[in-house]
């Protein structure tokens, strides 16, 4: 199925060519960049809005606003932070009438999986969904639970038949869990440390272990975000070797490797996953 994108942009221009004022062909629209840089417009798949509901989070307009002005023409919102979340047909047309007459890039939307929704997934993908968000872990936000092992077994059988991919949030809660009863009673809830120390990579190689164990047998596209652990890299690679349907992705934050060059990192750049030291 081809999916569409909600368009609420001005005016298309095509670019033809870049070249010097001599090659133009007469009668042709020019345009003089100047000191501007001429580039194809970026696509940021993973992009967090919150309209309906916590707009003053941030809503469509600012969102969709920032994103033109840094040279992003296209996005894709994520499910979960809108309120309903995007986890039902009648939810996502809320969120397509909140984003009406707001969108200053094109822009598509993620539906969700959370325990229960099976029955919702394929008429989500029929309204125009380009696939499926999951949390393995506490997303933070009560409208949108996480999904375990069961919850997993039931959607992913409809995903695969419908061809959607699965995306995840791909850290366990059991060895988060088990690191906070190891976590020193004398620890500072204000130290960046003691925020490293509590998602070990195991949360995360556990998840993606579960995640293309299940992808494999079910034969479901599978999508990991923003990946932190270097540990999960050989799965990940046999994963691939043999020809399953994952993809991978990363964060500018993660290669750039804030926790090891700074290790007394303020707690505003806290993220989950984390970045980590060659340790954590």
């Amino acid at each position: 199925m081809v999916k569409a994108l909600w368009r609420f942009t001005f005016a298309a221009v095509v670019i033809r060519m870049v070249s010097g004022f001599d090659d133009v062909r007469p009668g042709s629209l020019i345009y003089e960049a100047g000191d501007f840089v001429v580039m194809p417009g970026l696509v940021d798949t993973h992009v967090h809005i919150n309209e309906p509901g916590r707009t003053e989070w941030e809503g469509f307009a600012t969102a969709t606003r920032s994103a033109a002005a840094g040279g992003i023409t296209t996005l894709i919102e994520m499910p979960l932070n809108s309120i309903p979340a995007t986890t039902g047909v009648a939810a996502f047309q809320t969120k397509l009438a909140a984003a009406e007459g707001q969108l200053s890039v094109d822009t598509g939307f993620w539906g969700g999986v959370v325990p229960g929704n099976t029955q919702e997934l394929r008429g989500l993908w029929n309204a125009g969904c380009f696939g499926f968000k999951c949390f393995l872990i506490d997303s933070g936000v009560k409208e949108f639970a996480s999904v375990n092992e069961t919850d997993l077994r039931a959607a992913l059988p409809v995903l695969a038949k419908i061809g959607a991919p699965l995306l995840a949030h791909a850290e366990l809660p059991e060895p988060i869990e088990e690191a906070a009863k190891r976590r020193a009673a004398s620890a500072s809830r204000k130290s960046y440390q003691t925020w490293l120390d509590s998602r070990p990579r195991a949360a995360e190689n556990d998840a993606i272990e579960l995640l293309l164990r299940l992808g494999n047998e079910f034969g479901a596209r599978t999508h990991i975000v923003h990946l932190s652990s270097t540990d999960a890299l050989p799965q990940i690679r046999r994963a691939k070797a043999i020809g399953q349907a994952l993809s991978v992705e990363t964060c500018p934050h993660y290669l750039i490797s804030l926790a090891r060059k700074s290790p007394t990192a303020r707690l505003s750049q806290m993220c989950a996953a984390h970045s980590r030291t060659r340790k954590s």
